[in-house]
């Protein structure tokens, strides 16, 4: 499962903003997400792109015109609505909002809408004081509360020149809306997962740390892949390079303790725990007010003190997944860590075998079980490391449900 887009069917409308040249980008990451993009253009739309432009980047028809007799869905919006997996409309005008507010069908996007049982997602873009009008706003609620989701406005500058809400989400955050709205009845559904990710960061002064080559990469995955299940997910992060993952609450911290005291909090209410993040075993006992200027000596020492094992201490009704990253005795260091901390699940990784290390969107894990069993994994994506782990965690949760 390289992606949760892969294979499934989405009907793409474009209605008349100058957004719309974002909507050529959003239909080139379905497609290359492994996605069937039928798109729709409002006559409005066709006025800032061309249906060639969408048929070259998706190689698939694209609709009008409900009465276009060349075209191969002219007249069958029912086979499109059935056909649909989602449909999602990116840019929505204000004009177009209040059409699908009203329930009106008179064009093949609205008609389509009216007929397909389809998720429907919609991603606003318009001008500020446009979005900021009670029509608009009462028309958004409508939507709401008849179960559309609603991706953005974003805020920034607009095309009048104004500062405010009204740009249209961009295309890879709408990628991740629209994976969140296909898998919202998955079988996480439901479910707290709180995810850990990146490297600790402990302060030596006020410039320098100790920390480690976690790109935290892994524990996006995870998370990505459970808000893809239907997962209501906590990502507790030390800082990483990766951009925020739509959907996901993002619970921001540094050092091991802050690490420690942020997971300690949201456990209570969790079903699962998954500890993928690379937390620092020992910080400097005492860290410097100012900081320390290089001397004269060749050497220099800082006393280190243990950090507190967030994993053997937190502890309740909820499943506990560990990472162990090793570089020897994979498995026999992983299996000790399951009966120390009296873990459900823990992921093993031989960081120095190429591919399943630091900083690479790949990774080749044995799943050890608290009855010592291991299931080797072939290499991976850490996506789908993640839904393999997800699937452990699931199955997990059902038994306990059964018991």
């Amino acid at each position: 499962m390289e992606s949760a887009l892969a294979g499934k069917n989405i009907v793409l409308g474009v209605t008349g903003s100058i957004a719309c040249y974002k909507a050529l980008d959003l239909a080139s990451k379905l497609a290359q997400a492994g996605a069937n993009v039928e798109t729709m253009l409002s006559y409005g739309a066709t006025q800032f792109v061309t249906p060639l432009a969408f048929r070259s980047l998706t190689h698939r028809s694209v609709v009008t015109d409900t009465f276009d007799a060349d075209s191969e869905h002219s007249v069958e919006h029912v086979a499109l609505a059935r056909w649909a997996d989602i449909v999602v409309i990116a840019p929505a005008t204000v004009h177009c909002i209040a059409k699908l507010a009203a329930g009106l069908a008179d064009d093949p996007l609205t008609t389509t809408v009216i007929a397909t049982a389809a998720p429907l997602l919609v991603a606003p873009a318009m001008d500020a004081n446009m979005y900021d009008h009670p029509a608009t706003r009462e028309n958004v609620a409508r939507l709401r509360s008849r179960g559309v989701f609603l991706a953005g406005p974003a805020p920034g500058r607009l095309a009048s020149g104004l500062m405010g809400m009204g740009r249209l989400v961009e295309p890879a955050d709408l990628l991740g809306h629209i994976a969140a709205a296909l898998g919202k009845d998955g079988d996480l559904a439901g479910r707290r997962v709180i995810v850990s990710a990146g490297g600790t960061q402990e302060a030596i002064d006020p410039v320098r740390v100790i920390t480690n080559h976690s790109s935290g990469r892994m524990g996006f995955a995870v998370a990505e892949a459970a808000r893809d299940r239907g997962a209501d997910v906590v990502l507790v992060t030390a800082p990483t390079a990766l951009p925020p993952l739509p959907l996901v609450r993002v619970v921001p911290v540094r050092s091991a303790q802050d690490m420690c005291d942020a997971v300690l909090a949201e456990t209570p209410a969790a079903d699962a725990l998954i500890m993928a993040a690379a937390v620092a075993d020992y910080r400097p006992a005492m860290a410097a007010e100012q900081k320390i200027k290089k001397t004269a000596a060749d050497e220099m020492s800082i006393d280190l003190e243990k950090t507190t094992d967030i994993l053997a201490t937190a502890r309740g009704n909820f499943i506990r997944v560990g990472f162990s990253a090793e570089s020897e005795n994979l498995e026999a260091n992983a299996a000790d860590k399951v009966r120390r901390k009296e873990l459900d699940l823990i992921v093993a990784n031989d960081i120095t075998e190429e591919g399943s290390g630091f900083g690479v969107d790949t990774n080749r894990v044995v799943l050890i079980d608290r009855e010592l069993q291991a299931e080797r994994l072939p290499l991976l994506s850490k996506y789908e490391v993640g839904h393999r782990i997800l699937d452990r965690v699931s199955a997990l949760l059902r038994g306990r449900v059964t018991n």
